[in-house]
């Protein structure tokens, strides 16, 4: 056991998301060899974006700097947890009208109790230690942030959180300057579960569908934001050519060439309501201000908030809010060549919440 060990799982949340169908989380453990286990050893929840799936934190991704984060952290004595999304990557396939932000929570809540439970119990991996006494840190990138703000919001089940690339105000991709971006529909709060959304922005909507520059790709508007300059391009072509859809499509189903590949750490399916909901102003405004746990908020220097110095204001109760903007680095980080300088700032944030957990027991 002195080496890194993963371990893949597959954990029943069907009571939990109350779909009235069988509902299952994917999630790949990684364990520091059991020499590297501190005593308050850091267990780390991690979600990935829209169309991404868990092995965006566990491959080996190309590019500049280290290889995978999982990784990464786990050689410095973290238990790494990356997790599909009900209806994406190898998670069970639900209809994504009704994976609302409330039933994505509750899944993910659940399937992380149960890693809890088993490596308390010992039962994750034969001959691994027991692991009781942790710190308890959720990260979520993108889509994955503004989950796991609504996560802690709802039930406070962190000791602290790392929101990356993802505003508590209002996400939304930059264009390039001078070219045409993208515009995102707005969805009211009331939109019943697997009922058409209600789009409050649907004359602006109608007017960009209108006017949109002849050639216009979604892709292409996005990418300038997604990655800075210096990654690879055939890298970013491939890594885009699952997001050549209509814009504002609530199905998030590939609608073009069935032929496209999807690189290892995408998917084509996701938990449509909620991605959806994630680009809606405010949509997880109050869960942010309930928030009392330390708070990380780093990003790209090019990414999806509009004020980056705005963003620690959203968590009113939170005990500190850290803002990290990442040199040379767009809105996917763990592609950019500086991505080693976002993870060792998680690290030293993580240690940090550590420090506050201990000081909190005596």
């Amino acid at each position: 056991m002195d080496t890194i060990q993963t371990v893949e799982l597959t954990l029943d949340v069907t009571a939990a998301a109350n779909l009235n169908e069988p509902a299952h989380q994917a999630a790949t453990v990684v364990l520091p060899p059991a020499s590297k286990l501190p005593t308050t050893p850091i267990v780390c929840f991690a979600r990935p974006g829209v169309q991404y799936n868990r092995l965006y934190y566990t491959h080996d991704l190309p590019g500049d700097g280290p290889g995978s984060e999982a990784h990464y952290h786990a050689a410095h004595g973290w238990i790494f947890v990356a997790l599909d999304y009900l209806g994406a990557g190898d998670s069970s396939n639900n209809d994504g009208s009704k994976l609302t932000y409330a039933v994505v929570a509750r899944a993910f809540l659940a399937a992380e109790t149960e890693v809890l439970r088993q490596l308390a119990e010992g039962e994750l991996l034969a001959g691994y230690p027991k692991v009781t006494d942790v710190v308890k840190i959720g990260v979520g990138q993108s889509m994955g942030g503004a989950l796991t703000i609504i996560q802690t919001g709802r039930y406070h089940c962190y000791d602290g959180i790392a929101i990356l690339g993802t505003s508590a105000i209002h996400t939304h991709p930059p264009a390039k300057p001078g070219e045409a971006g993208i515009v995102a529909p707005w969805l009211a709060r009331d939109t019943a579960p697997g009922e058409p959304p209600v789009v409050l922005n649907q004359k602006r909507m109608e007017e960009f569908y209108l006017n949109k520059p002849e050639g216009f790709k979604s892709s292409k508007a996005l990418a300038w934001s997604f990655h800075f300059d210096d990654v690879d391009s055939a890298l970013v072509e491939d890594d885009f050519q699952r997001y050549d859809r209509d814009v504002g499509d609530a199905s998030f189903k590939d609608r073009g060439d069935k032929k496209v590949v999807v690189p290892p750490w995408g998917c084509f399916n996701t938990p449509a309501a909620s991605a959806m909901a994630s680009v809606t102003p405010g949509a997880v405004a109050p869960e942010a201000a309930s928030i009392t746990c330390p708070v990380l908020v780093a990003m790209g220097e090019r990414d999806v908030i509009a004020d980056p110095k705005g963003e620690p204001r959203a968590y009113f109760s939170a005990a500190g809010v850290d803002l990290y903007v990442v040199p040379r680095m767009g809105h996917m980080h763990n592609f950019a060549g500086t991505r080693e300088l976002l993870w060792k700032r998680i690290e030293t944030w993580a240690e940090w919440v550590r420090e506050v957990k201990e000081w909190q027991k005596k």
